[in-house]
């Protein structure tokens, strides 16, 4: 009987079936390893800002820009290599605009396609040629590879580009070569996408960036608490479903709700309009980060329909702390604490008195019920939400790309926080009969995560999986979330400020201590939890935004915490003082890019109006770093010792080659 060892080497002779075949491989594999390490981009906390999310997609936070002025630098000038770049990040559109103000468009064509080749030519060196082939783009992929890799010792330089560019012009395909060439050299100029959470909620059109991930060629993505709240909503979870519109009823958001995802919002518009049209519903305004022209009418209107919302939302997180003892969190029940009678409700100990007491459809003897029409409101709503075909498409890719943490490069990638105690351990977590702590929990939180959107529809594991889901979006020792609660029901129905505070959970204490040294620690406590190598190991964090303008510093931990959080989103800017970083990790070392405020796509267009960016390489490589150092180097190194044995077993007869 076959060996496992035997069985595996004749599967691997069915693609290499003679030692020529497994030898070149070998060879190639090898070639490879010696390669420079291609470059990984790092992003987070995108919250719907698509505009500003696809300008820093396009242009690489700055590395193309880079790669323009090393190549250009000595034949144009600044304002010229300003606009070059922005013809790679939006081909079709600077098209348009170039076209019509040249007196010589075929002469503009060719120094354009001169300057693309020879930009390409530096972004293709780091990989090797079969690398490059298989990313070229379809129509025009075996020109571009005799311009990317003709041999000028045998051909005259501008005697062989003029004749292919020619006849490219000639033949009116100048423009689609254009845009097929900076579509190249957009792909070549990052290997890798991370985005490391929030991508949904505040902006307008996380779905635009959800389509954008789905086309780019390598990307992965850490949950962050905003992304599990709509993939629970997206499994039919009520409890998501009522904190989603809540939210973007918050930003008077409905552009998402409604032309993103088709979700049907007017059963709600109506029941709201019946119950809530005479009470008060000050508390309940949309914040608008742009001003969108609304009547005040417009606005009471969402606000009705907030306060329906948030009402149900309160009943159904009764609900679920009630039903899921292991949360830890009924004394988040708040509605079922409220005395009715002196109008007052106690929060962590500490009686308030509420500032709307005006609840239509709340049964005090029975405060966490949902009134029939609200029932009726939500099953609408469920089945809106589970038969959004978009949604369900958007969700599935972000359970199929996405997880709680990943490590790559000796670097950690999550969103919130990894759950620490008051003494600076790792936290102990009870959770379904076990207790879990660190790397454990975080496994066991993304088997859950996936629970409630595969198992199966109506069954007990479904349902656990969908009030988990709720639970990562906004529970105590959730590690997507990092926070002791959120204060949706003080916000709601309190004026004290000092009950709105969401206390952070212990890890943001040790792991951001002005100690460098109780960081450091605090960090290589969790580097020996998950496996990292403490010598060149990484955190890369999201969620809690850098308050950059109070000299709040992204690098902390002695440079092994890195927090990219800057405010990509419009809300955060006045907070942060900037509008997000974002990190670039390339064979040479870490740099972290801090970007200013993106105004729009048409003016970036029109006036060559990069996103300003401040780069700070603050870690150099003592040597640049190659295939051969990664983590997909020691995959190629596997491989190379499974074709070894494979050429060896030829040679000694215990496989036969198949010519």
């Amino acid at each position: 009987m076959d060996t496992p060892q035997q069985k595996f080497l004749k599967l691997l002779a069915r693609d290499y079936p003679t030692t020529a075949a497994a030898t070149q491989e070998i060879i190639n594999l090898q070639a490879i390893l010696k390669l420079p390490k291609p470059t990984e981009h790092f992003m987070s906390d995108l919250h719907g800002e698509y505009e500003a999310f696809t300008h820093i997609l396009s242009s690489a936070s700055g590395v193309i820009r880079e790669k323009v002025d090393r190549v250009l630098g000595d034949r144009l000038s600044a304002q010229e290599r300003a606009e070059f770049a922005t013809l790679i990040y939006y081909p079709a559109q600077k098209l348009a605009q170039l076209k019509p103000a040249q007196k010589d468009l075929n002469e503009f064509y060719r120094q354009t396609l001169y300057r693309l080749i020879d930009v390409c030519r530096l972004m293709s060196s780091k990989y090797t040629r079969s690398y490059v082939r298989k990313r070229l783009p379809q129509g025009f992929s075996y020109i571009i590879d005799e311009l990317l890799h003709a041999h000028f010792e045998d051909h005259d330089k501008d005697l062989y580009y003029g004749r292919i560019l020619s006849a490219i012009i000639d033949n009116g395909r100048a423009d689609a070569f254009i845009t097929a060439m900076c579509e190249l050299i957009r792909r070549l100029a990052v290997h890798k996408l991370h985005i490391v959470g929030d991508i949904f909620d505040r902006g307008a059109r996380p779905d635009i960036i959800l389509d954008e991930l789905m086309a780019h060629h390598a990307v992965d993505i850490q949950w962050g608490n905003h992304d599990v709240e709509w993939m629970g909503a997206a499994a039919g979870s009520a409890v998501c479903i009522a904190s989603v519109i809540h939210v973007s009823l918050s930003y008077n958001n409905l552009e998402t709700l409604e032309d993103g995802y088709g979700l049907n919002l007017r059963p709600l518009a109506l029941f709201a309009e019946e119950v809530y049209r005479h009470t008060d519903v000050s508390a309940f305004w949309p914040k608008l980060v742009n001003d969108g022209g609304y009547s005040a009418e417009d606005l009471a209107r969402v606000a009705r329909m907030h306060k329906a919302i948030a009402v149900i939302l309160c009943k159904l997180e009764c609900q679920v702390v009630r039903r899921n003892p292991d949360f830890g969190m009924l004394d988040r029940a708040l509605l079922e604490k409220v005395n009715f009678v002196t109008q007052t409700v106690e929060v962590d100990g500490k009686v308030y008195r509420m500032r709307d007491c005006d609840f239509p459809t709340v049964d005090p003897a029975h405060p966490s019920r949902l009134t029939q029409g609200e029932q009726e409101v939500m099953d609408k709503l469920c089945q809106s939400f589970t038969e959004s075909e978009r949604l369900a498409r958007h969700v599935r890719f972000l359970y199929a790309n996405g997880s709680v943490y990943k490590i790559e490069n000796h670097n950690l990638l999550f969103h919130g926080a990894i759950p620490f105690d008051e003494n600076g351990q790792l936290a102990k977590v009870f959770m379904d009969g076990q207790t879990y702590c660190g790397r454990e929990f975080m496994d066991y939180c993304e088997r859950m995560a996936r629970q409630g959107y595969f198992a199966p529809p109506g069954s007990e594991a479904r349902r656990k999986g969908q009030d988990f889901l709720w639970y990562l979006w906004c529970g105590r020792r959730s590690p997507i979330f990092g926070r002791y609660k959120m204060a949706n029901f003080e916000h709601f129905f309190l004026d004290e400020e000092e009950s709105y505070a969401e206390q952070k959970d212990p890890y943001y204490y040790w792991v951001e201590n002005d100690d460098t040294a109780v960081a450091e620690a605090a960090v290589l406590r969790i580097f020996e939890n998950f496996g990292l190598d403490p010598a060149h190991g990484h955190i890369v964090n999201g969620h809690v935004p850098v308050r950059a303008k109070n000299g709040e510093k992204p690098v902390k931990a002695g440079g092994r915490l890195i927090v990219i959080d800057g405010g990509f989103c419009k809300a955060y800017h006045k907070r942060t003082g900037i509008a997000g970083y974002t990190l670039v990790f390339s064979s040479r070392g870490l740099s972290l890019r801090s970007h200013g405020s993106f105004e729009t796509t048409q003016k970036a267009i029109r006036e060559n109006a990069d996103i300003l960016s401040t780069v700070n390489v603050f870690e150099t490589s003592e040597r640049r770093v190659y295939v051969e150092d990664t983590d997909e180097g020691l995959r190629l190194q596997d491989q190379i010792e499974d074709l070894k044995r494979l050429v060896a077993a030829y040679a000694d007869g215990t496989l036969k080659e198949q010519e």
